[in-house]
C-alpha cells in the first residue's frame, strides 16, 4: 500500500450501471420464475453469470490498483467501513427471517390455536393444534405439513462441528499472517478452511435431499418448511460465497499478495467468515434444535 495520504479516484468504468443492469434481470427474472414464467429462468441465469463476469472484473481491479501502491490509509479505512456496514446490513437481513420464524412460533400459531386475544382466528381452523414445528398445518389439503423433520444431533450437529472449526483454521490462519510466519503455513490453514466449507456444503446437500425424499419438507409443506428452506438456504448461499472468497484469498496469498501489515483483503473475508458462523449457531439452536 502507498505511503501517500492522497485518495485515489479511479477513472469512469461501465462496471457500476451494468452491475444495477445485472441484478435488476435477476430481480424480474426471479419474480417471473415464482410466478411460473418460461422466461424466468433463463433471465435469471443470465443476469447471474452477467453478475458474476462483473464481479471478478471489478474485483480483479481493485487488486491491480492495489497492488500498485495506489491506496493511501485513508482509502483503507474507508475498505474497512464498508465492509463493516456491508456485515451490518447482512445481519439486519437475518435478522428479519429470524424475527419472522419468532413472530409465527410466539404469535401466529398460537392465534391459529385459539391462544390470545387474536384467538378467534381459530373459528377459521377449528381443532387445529398449535405446536411447532407445525406437522399438521391448518389447511392440510393444500399445504401439508412434513412427514418428519431433521434430526439436529446428525448432519445439523456435524455442520456446526465444521463450521466452528473452520473458524479455528482461518484465526490460525491470520494470526500466522499477522506474526510474520512461514506463507506456506498460512496457505495450508486457508486450505483446510476451504475444506470445511466445502464439506459443510455436501452435508447441507445431501440433507436436503433428505429433506425432500425421505421426510416430505420441502418448501411447500406449511409454514416449518418454507421458514426451514428459507432460512438454511439463505446461508448456505452465504457459505457459498465465503467459501468463494476464502479460495481466491488463498490463491492470492500463493501468488505472494499480502503482508504482515498490509492484508485487508484476508481480514475482510476472515470477517464475512465468522459472521457466517455464528449465524449458523443462531439456525442449529433456533431451527433444528428449540
Amino acid at each position: 500500500m502507498s505511503a501517500t495520504t492522497s485518495y485515489y479516484v479511479p477513472a469512469q468504468s461501465r462496471l457500476p450501471i451494468l452491475a444495477s443492469i445485472s441484478l435488476f434481470l435477476m430481480a424480474f427474472g426471479a419474480g417471473n420464475m415464482l410466478n411460473d414464467s418460461g422466461a424466468g429462468t433463463p433471465m435469471l441465469l443470465i443476469g447471474a453469470v452477467a453478475m458474476a463476469v462483473i464481479v471478478f472484473n471489478w474485483f480483479a481491479q481493485v487488486i491491480k490498483e492495489s497492488n500498485k501502491g495506489l491506496y493511501s490509509t485513508q482509502m483503507d479505512r474507508s475498505f474497512r467501513w464498508g465492509m463493516s456496514w456491508f456485515i451490518f446490513s447482512e445481519i439486519m437481513f437475518f435478522a428479519a427471517f429470524f424475527g419472522t420464524l419468532f413472530y409465527v412460533r410466539t404469535f401466529a400459531v398460537p392465534w391459529l390455536g385459539g391462544e390470545g386475544d387474536k384467538g378467534v382466528s381459530n373459528m377459521l381452523w377449528q381443532g387445529f393444534a398449535a405446536e411447532w414445528p407445525l406437522m399438521n398445518t391448518p389447511n392440510a389439503e393444500r399445504f401439508p405439513g412434513p412427514g418428519g423433520i431433521i434430526n439436529p444431533w446428525a448432519l445439523p450437529l456435524l455442520n456446526t462441528v465444521l463450521l466452528v472449526t473452520s473458524s479455528f483454521t482461518l484465526t490460525f490462519a491470520h494470526k500466522a499472517l499477522v506474526h510474520g510466519g512461514d506463507r506456506s503455513t498460512v496457505i495450508k490453514w486457508m486450505w483446510a478452511t476451504v475444506a470445511l466449507g466445502v464439506a459443510f456444503l455436501a452435508c447441507q446437500g445431501y440433507e436436503y435431499y433428505e429433506a425432500y425424499n425421505h421426510y416430505g419438507l420441502t418448501l411447500q409443506s406449511g409454514i416449518y418448511g418454507a421458514t426451514f428452506f428459507i432460512l438454511t438456504g439463505f446461508h448456505g448461499a452465504h457459505v457459498t460465497l465465503g467459501t468463494t472468497m476464502l479460495i481466491i484469498i488463498t490463491l492470492r496469498l500463493m501468488r505472494g499478495h499480502f503482508s504482515a501489515k498490509h492484508h485487508f483483503g484476508f481480514e475482510a473475508t476472515a470477517w464475512y467468515w465468522h459472521f457466517v458462523d455464528v449465524v449458523w449457531i443462531g439456525l442449529f439452536l433456533f431451527v433444528y434444535v428449540f
